[in-house]
This record gives structure tokens, sequence and C-alpha cells, in this order.
């Protein structure tokens, strides 16, 4: 019983929680644009946003993640 429940805490291929987490979070920031801002070309008006802003943005996005892959 106790290797069926070591079993099921191991992610699938070996991989850590945290590298799935990750993989998670490139793939939401990349596919919407995330923690981007709305800086466009033209005259939107509104600047992007600063870079440790952005870099902020992937970190909650990121733990957000871990979160969710915790739970599963």
């Amino acid at each position: 019983m106790a290797d069926e429940t070591s079993q099921t805490d191991t992610p699938p291929a070996g991989r850590s929680r945290d590298e799935i987490a990750l993989e998670l979070m490139k793939f939401i920031a990349v596919t919407t644009g995330y923690g981007r801002g709305t800086a466009a070309a033209g005259f939107s008006g509104k600047p992007g946003r600063s870079p440790e802003e952005y870099a902020d943005a992937l970190l909650e996005l990121f733990e957000r993640c871990r979160g969710v892959v915790k739970r599963s």
C-alpha cells in the first residue's frame, strides 16, 4: 500500500511539480500575453508595464500555477 501512495505523489516522467507549474505558466503567459500590459503599436495612449511589474506578474502567475499543480 505504501508504494501506491508514493507512486501517486510523483509527477509523470519524473518531473517535479515545480517543473510542471513552470511549463503551465509559460504556456499561459505566451498564449495570452499575461502580464504584458496594453502596449501596442500606434497611439494607444496607455504605456506598457515596466520590467519589474512584468516580472511580478509572472511570479504571481507561477505561484498560482504551483497551487493548481499541488491540488492535482
